[in-house]
């Protein structure tokens, strides 16, 4: 690759500690995804844990998804739809540097001018959340008349694709990686969706009878099925048929099945982004009965204190013992926050 600032500096800069993890973490990551040794090049997924689209990082992950660095993602429902509040009432948030210093009057403040705080961040209730739901509804509405039934991120990419949104759009769609996905039709993979602000929505219209059921919106054991099947594709271990209840993951995974390599894991943050799509592995191979590949690779960005008992604080080797990992697979933690390590790495793999 052509040298770059960024790949420059941290070459030339990153030497030691955090800093030295960040340079292997970024070559592994671009050695991972070129073929070698008569093998086809890898594929990987990301996942995003914490308030990673509240802080913009679409800047960078919307191209590393153009440039077909990142194929698949496991993201939080807050992440999902954070990424699209972005994108329409940009203009509306507030930034509040001294966030640490806040009184609880202040926090009271925000809340009665509808303005829900994400670290030094304040979300516009009025402007993006009530700006999305009544077209998120209308889709719910309609998916219910006729007994169908999708995944969450099938509604936003419905909702992107049919351009309704795009007289609101505050910021370039190219910095929206929601955008970027939809534009793939990207495997995009949500546990715990319920646990969003939209979630909370769906769940408050089924509770006051405006939707007949749950049943519009597909959930998590029917995600890990979808993912499943997504992976055993990617790495070609797919030619036994699992005989698990996947309805729809034909259709949700509707591509060309990609030239099987090996996948790798790239896990900003801890939590349910990151616990739910680690566990594909031995569930195939245990649970299953089927063999599978290990993690080609695997990447945490935390600043969660490694210790006793903490899964996100949990070191890499632990999940050798899960099956998740094997010994040699390539893994790394950086120490460090997520919002200056994945733009530096990504910038990095992007020759910017």
């Amino acid at each position: 690759m052509t040298a770059s600032p960024i790949r420059d500096f941290v070459d030339h800069h990153y030497r030691h500690f955090n800093a030295a993890v960040l340079r292997d973490a970024a070559r592994a990551y671009e050695a991972h995804l070129e073929p070698r040794d008569g093998k086809p090049s890898g594929k990987m997924l990301v996942t995003l844990a914490g308030a990673m689209s509240t802080a913009e990082l679409g800047l960078s992950l919307a191209e590393m998804i153009r440039r077909d660095k990142v194929h698949a993602i496991t993201c939080t429902g807050a992440n999902l739809e954070e990424d699209v509040f972005n994108l329409v009432a940009h203009d509306f948030y507030e930034r509040l540097p001294h966030y640490r210093q806040l009184t609880a009057e202040a926090e009271e403040d925000l809340r009665q001018r509808g303005m829900n705080r994400v670290t030094d961040t304040a979300i516009p209730e009025e402007e993006a959340i009530r700006r999305i739901e009544g077209q998120m509804v209308a889709l719910w509405k309609r998916a219910d008349a006729e007994g169908k039934r999708y995944f969450p991120h099938e509604y936003f990419y419905e909702l992107l694709r049919t351009g309704t949104l795009a007289e609101h759009y505050q910021i370039d769609p190219k910095h929206s990686w929601l955008m970027a996905a939809a534009e793939r039709d990207l495997p995009i993979f949500v546990p715990g969706w319920e646990d969003s602000t939209l979630g909370n929505i769906f769940v408050a219209h089924v509770v006051a009878g405006d939707l007949s059921s749950y049943l519009p919106v597909r959930a998590g054991v029917e995600y890990m099925g979808a993912l499943i099947d997504w992976y055993r594709r990617a790495t070609g271990s797919d030619g036994q048929q699992a005989s698990l209840p996947t309805e729809g993951a034909a259709e949700v995974l509707s591509r060309k099945n990609p030239e099987s390599g090996p996948v790798g894991f790239f896990q900003i943050g801890g939590g349910i982004a990151g616990d739910f799509p680690i566990c594909v592995v031995p569930l195939i191979q245990q649970d299953l009965q089927v063999d599978t590949p290990f993690w080609g690779y695997f990447c945490q960005i935390s600043d969660s204190t490694t210790s006793y008992g903490s899964y996100s604080g949990a070191v890499p080797n632990e999940k050798i013992s899960w099956g998740k990992l094997a010994p040699d697979t390539p893994r790394f933690v950086i120490e460090s926050d997520a919002t200056i390590v994945a733009p530096l790495i990504f910038g990095y793999l992007l020759g910017w």
